[in-house]
C-alpha cells in the first residue's frame, strides 16, 4: 500500500549505511561504558610513580563524552586506556598484592579490552583530531604508533 501512495522503498546502500551508523552507535556504548568501568576501578590502584590516577580521571570523561555521543572522544579513551595498562596490569600479575586489589584490577583490565580492540577506529579519530587529512596511509600510521605506543607502556613496569 505504501508503494501505491509513492513512497519508494529504501534504497539498499542507504538501508546499509543507517544499519552500520546504528551498529556503531550501539559498539560505542559498549566502548564507553566499559571504559567508564575501568576508569572507576583503576581509579584507586593508582600508584604514586606513575600518573595513574590522572590518566584514569581523563578515561572517565573521555567515556562520558563518547556516552553524550561525542565520536571523537574514541581516539582519547583509546589513548587513555593504553596509558592505563602499567597502573593496572602488575596489579593482576606481579607482586604481592592482596586478592582484594587483585579483583578490581583484573576487572578493569578485562574492561579495556574492548577500547584496545577498537584502536583502528581510535586511529582514525585520532587523525581528525590532530587535524591532518584522513588518508588510509595516515590512518595506518596512526595505528602503527598507538599500536607501538601499547607495547611499550605494557612492558614499561618491567623495565
Amino acid at each position: 500500500m505504501a508503494e501505491a501512495v509513492g513512497s519508494a522503498p529504501a534504497h539498499p546502500r542507504y538501508q546499509r549505511h543507517e544499519t552500520a551508523r546504528l551498529r556503531r552507535r550501539r559498539d560505542d556504548v559498549w566502548i564507553a561504558a566499559s571504559a567508564l568501568v575501568a576508569a572507576m576501578l583503576s581509579l584507586p590502584l593508582a600508584q604514586s610513580s606513575w600518573h595513574g590516577a590522572e590518566v584514569a580521571a581523563v578515561l572517565a570523561i573521555a567515556a562520558t563524552s563518547m556516552l553524550a555521543g561525542q565520536r571523537w572522544a574514541i581516539a582519547v579513551v583509546i589513548v587513555a586506556e593504553l596509558l592505563l595498562v602499567p597502573t593496572v596490569w602488575p596489579r593482576v600479575f606481579l607482586g604481592d598484592t592482596s586478592i582484594a586489589l587483585r579483583i578490581p584490577a583484573l576487572i578493569s583490565l578485562a574492561a579495556m579490552v574492548p577500547g584496545i580492540l577498537a584502536v583502528r577506529r581510535g586511529a582514525a579519530a585520532l587523525v581528525l583530531v590532530s587535524g591532518r587529512r584522513r588518508t588510509q596511509r595516515i590512518c595506518r600510521r596512526f595505528q602503527l604508533a598507538l599500536v607501538v605506543t601499547g607495547l611499550i607502556t605494557t612492558f614499561l613496569p618491567l623495565l
